[in-house]
């Protein structure tokens, strides 16, 4: 192997599942996965995506939550729709705020069954303001709703996601160890046609739908 070989290629994206180089910061995909919190005890993850949006994901989200609840489970939600977060609100929050500490972010409770929730909505002081921010810092927030989150003794941890298949669902599958994947549709052909990316995107990554 030449010294070149060990180099980082200029404009590297450091998402090594879509690049063939050989090079120092390369990394396996089981790298890629986060520890979450040292408090954490997480027993079952399940995604709930769509690829596209309005319709009805966070909905599923929160129904299979409540269903999930009711039937004695310990529930857990990480919202990681960053810009158009909306579970909190579903469940009555709007003014409840996360608490934390330098190592632990503290989920809230919902006021019935107690699904604890983790939502960028919790941490903003007025949950109106919109979140201006780039692909990679919404990502890392995402990453640190799984690390940073005390998700104590949870026997299902939905995380629902925004539409698409960009940064945050890249995270989502590479960062967080999904045992399976809910994918939300309507029967329209435009519709159908975008979630189709989703299912395929998830096939390529060895995630279960």
């Amino acid at each position: 192997m030449s010294d070149t070989d060990n180099q980082t290629p200029e404009g590297c994206t450091h998402d090594c599942s879509s690049c063939g180089a050989s090079c120092g910061s390369r990394q396996n995909p089981a790298d890629l996965i986060a520890t979450p919190h040292e408090g954490s005890l997480i027993k079952n993850v399940i995604g709930v995506l769509s690829g596209k949006g309005g319709v009805g994901k966070s909905a599923i989200t929160e129904l299979l939550a409540v269903r999930l609840a009711a039937a004695g489970n310990r529930v857990g939600i990480l919202d990681a729709d960053i810009t158009g977060p909306s579970i909190p609100k579903a469940f009555g929050l709007d003014e409840a705020r996360a608490e934390g500490d330098e190592t632990t972010i503290f989920p809230v409770p919902s006021k019935k069954y107690g699904i604890d929730l983790m939502s960028i909505n919790l941490l903003l002081d007025n949950p109106t303001d919109p979140v201006v921010w780039r692909g990679a810092l919404i990502a890392g927030t995402v990453r640190q709703f799984y690390t940073e989150v005390l998700w104590k003794d949870i026997d299902y941890l939905l995380v629902d996601m925004p539409p698409g298949t960009g940064d945050v669902a890249l995270t989502v599958f590479q960062s967080i160890p999904l045992d399976g994947i809910v994918v939300v549709t309507t029967p329209q052909d435009l519709v159908s046609m975008i979630v189709g990316k989703a299912i395929k995107m998830a096939g390529l990554m060895n995630i279960p739908v």
